[in-house]
């Protein structure tokens, strides 16, 4: 499942995926697999983002339950 809300989070900082990269010690490689569903990040790493983007946990990694959102 690609991550849009970190993609958006991202680009309303006008970060291009290498400056988020560097800023959180990982490859432009692996912010985009993480931006396209192909890789899932650790917590730590959940954490350097949202710190990073200014967002929370809830704000870029939280997915909604389907069966929630028909509800």
């Amino acid at each position: 499942m690609k991550n849009i809300k970190l993609k958006m989070a991202r680009v309303e900082k006008d970060l291009t995926q290498e400056e988020l990269a560097d800023k959180v010690g990982v490859t432009r490689q692996t912010i985009g697999m993480i931006e396209a569903g192909n890789y899932n990040p650790t917590l730590n790493l959940c954490i350097a983002i949202c710190k990073a983007l200014d967002r929370t946990l809830d704000d870029l990694f939280w997915v909604e339950d389907q069966s929630e959102s028909k509800n």
